[in-house]
């Protein structure tokens, strides 16, 4: 069988190539691409009956369609989220969909600490100062997180992550999700409707999928909620957040951090080196000028054991495949 994947980062072809070429001892033959599956793309993937793909690459009903035509019969998520997969479109063209349901929540969660931490600390415009032999610390004072409130939105196995990190740090919790979370109530957790905790929260952290219903959860309304030295961390999906709400409430001094490494137009800019290009995106850009916003590019995912567990289960959703057998990462079963 021929596998191609699409958007694979340097640091990550050789945990891709290593595991295929173990598990299937080169009875199959992957392609790695460091372009994303988009419409211009998908003729690449002519023949290849299995598609390795990422959470910046393009599945529209378009581009699902132009596949099945070339002979895919799987899509393969590398990642836990989906919502750049149409998978009505796909169950229509006859498609299978998996994803990694699972991976190390510690990653994502640590990151959105380190965000936290950056932003409070004031530690880029330190660093930046220090690199220029200037090391007074005037504008560099932050607060102890200690004795803080901590608001998460979403407790699953990252938002829980993250509110043990928060626990150790003393932090008071509030929460908030379709369900409780027994391991967040007993530590303490308070459940509380979204519009107390952006009240309440003196740091909020989203760890949220993406969907219709969450998309733009923290709108003007929410902003204007919270308290005008909040600190905001997104390491979730960037939909989650009104861009130009966030801008507004940033122009007019308020927040005292905002911590992004997702943003809702990323698929253009992320994981591609765009220096030597012009910075065509508006409001990128201007969340850039702001000396209290730190932007990453979707990397809080990327630690060696998270990786490391990614590929597996992809491993795994392939030889799924090829047995003919669905498992816990399905997302649309094979037909017959």
């Amino acid at each position: 069988m021929q596998i191609i994947a699409y958007g694979v980062l340097a640091d990550e072809r050789n945990y891709l190539e290593s595991a295929f070429n173990e598990a299937f001892e080169g009875a199959h033959t992957l392609r790695c691409l460091e372009l994303f599956l988009d419409k211009d793309t998908v003729p690449i993937a002519s023949g290849y009956e299995s598609v390795l793909t990422s959470v910046n690459d393009t599945l529209d009903a378009e581009v699902l369609g132009a596949l099945a035509a070339g002979g895919t019969r799987l899509i393969a998520q590398r990642s836990t989220g989906y919502n750049n997969i149409d998978l009505r479109a796909a169950g229509d063209c006859g498609l299978a969909v998996s994803r990694v349901s699972y991976y190390s929540p510690e990653s994502v969660a640590e990151f959105a600490w380190a965000l936290a931490l950056t932003v409070n600390r004031r530690i880029v415009r330190a660093v930046i100062r220090a690199r220029e032999f200037d090391f007074r610390l005037d504008g560099l004072m932050g607060r102890d997180f200690h004795s803080r409130t901590a608001g998460i939105l979403g407790t699953g196995k990252i938002g829980t992550a993250f509110a043990r990190i928060a626990r150790g740090f003393g932090m008071r919790l509030l929460g908030h999700d379709i369900d409780k979370n027994p391991e967040c109530l007993a530590l303490g957790m308070r459940y509380v409707a979204p519009e107390q905790l952006f009240a309440e929260s003196d740091l909020i952290s989203l760890h949220v999928p993406l969907l219709p219903e969450t998309h733009h959860i923290v709108n003007e309304d929410a902003l204007a909620r919270m308290k005008d030295d909040a600190i905001l961390v997104n390491s979730s999906r960037g939909g989650l957040v009104d861009t130009d709400a966030l801008i507004a409430t940033l122009r007019a001094g308020r927040l005292d951090g905002v911590g992004l490494d997702v943003y809702e137009e990323e698929a253009a800019w992320f994981h591609l080196d765009k220096s030597l290009e012009v910075m065509t995106d508006d409001a990128l850009a201007r969340l850039m000028t702001f000396n209290n916003v730190v932007v990453t590019s979707h990397q809080a995912f990327f630690t060696q054991d998270a990786v490391g567990q990614i590929v597996a289960a992809t491993v795994q959703n392939v030889r799924d495949h090829l047995d003919r057998r669905s498992g816990p990462n399905t997302l649309v079963p094979a037909r017959g």
